[in-house]
This record gives structure tokens, sequence and C-alpha cells, in this order.
């Protein structure tokens, strides 16, 4: 299927990976009252895949919009003429905004992407397993959550998956300080027969810059 599809780079402005959170938590006090924006409502956490994605790419802010949070980067790119990071403001006069159609779904053949962030694949419930296990047993758990998350983002997306999706993965452990947490996290790369959208991300956190894909060659 297609999906409303956008994403906006505030080219003059460089900030490290981590920051991406800083850029969600000033965007989300601007639009406050737009749940896609911050992904709360009454204090609590709206679970879901979202809409509205906070990233560092190359030194350059990024927010990608699906479906939904389209509007919002329309409005960004409209009315947004500056960020304010630990407490500086930064002006902005070179944005670049791309809006288009993309598909989304089973593909005929296998797609190769790169994570460019961590991907946050494990949590409390599968780490234990995770830690216990052989080389051999490790990448197939991962590449079970991948499918997982995979599915996940076509719930998401109301996209009903018709046909078993298949994997092959080539990741390396790396840490990530989340939340000023250490913990492990995968880089990498994998090919699966599902298309995904560049700069989406999978996995956990992914409003916050986790998990970041681009198709590679």
């Amino acid at each position: 299927m297609e999906i409303d599809y956008s994403i906006i780079q505030l080219e003059n402005i460089e900030l490290k990976p981590r920051e991406a959170v800083k850029i969600r938590g000033f965007f989300a006090e601007i639009y406050r009252d737009n749940i896609l924006v911050h992904n709360h409502k009454a204090n609590k956490v709206i679970y879901g895949y979202p809409k509205i994605q906070y990233k560092v790419l190359n030194s350059i802010p990024t927010i990608c919009g699906i479906e939904e949070g389209v509007n919002i980067i329309k409005d960004i790119g409209n009315h947004v003429d500056f960020i304010n990071i630990n407490n500086e403001i930064i002006e902005i006069f070179q944005k670049k905004i791309k809006l288009s159609k993309q598909y989304f779904g089973i593909a005929d053949d296998y797609i190769s992407y790169e994570l460019l962030t961590p991907w946050m694949a494990l949590n409390q419930n599968n780490i234990g397993k995770y830690d216990c296990y052989n080389e051999i047993k490790k990448e197939e758990l991962l590449k079970r959550i991948l499918i997982g998350n995979i599915l996940s983002i076509a719930k998401g997306l109301n996209y009903n998956v018709e046909e078993n999706i298949h994997v092959w993965t080539n990741f390396q452990e790396c840490i990530v300080n989340f939340k000023n947490i250490k913990m492990r996290a995968f880089r990498g790369k994998f090919k699966t027969n599902f298309i995904i959208p560049d700069y989406l991300g999978i996995g956990k956190s992914v409003a916050r810059g986790f998990g970041t894909i681009k198709r590679s060659g």
C-alpha cells in the first residue's frame, strides 16, 4: 500500500545524535496539544508506531512524518523558524522538505537495509534469553524480534500482512546511553522481503531516533 510520507531537515544546524530527544522535547512543547508530536495524553504514554520521529542524521536535525504526521511536518516547514536546544536559540534558515507517497508492504524479493542509528532490540523479557544463548540462537532470536518489529509497524499503519516475512541479518552489538543508562543495541545490515520507507525507525524508541533504517546497495 502507499502511505503519506514527509521529511524535513534543518540543514544549517549541527547536533549530536543523542540530541534527537531534545529536538523532540522542543517540538513537544510547541505542539503540546497534538498527541502525534509527543505520544502522551494526560501524562500517559500512547503506545503504537509513532507518526512523528526525530533523528540526527549526519549531524543534521531530521524529522519524519507519516500519514497524519505529514501535516505537522508541513506546519513546521511553514511556521517554525528556530529551535531551542540546551537553552540556546538557534535560527532555522535552511530547511529541506520532502512530501511524497511511499510504498509500504510485502516485496517480491529481498531488499537490503542498513541501520543509520542503533537498533534497540532487547527488552526485559528477552535479554535474559539472549545472554544465555549461543551465537546461532542469538541470531535466531534477533531475526524473530526484527520480524516482530516489522509486524508492529504494519499494525500501526493498518496494513494486513498476508505473507510470511523473511529476514537475513548481519548485526553487531554496541552500547548506547538511553536515559543515562548504558544499554545494549545493534548496528549493521539486514535484508527482508518487506518495503519500509527510508529514515523510518524499527524497534524501541524510534520517536527518539533509534533504529533508523535506509536502503543500501
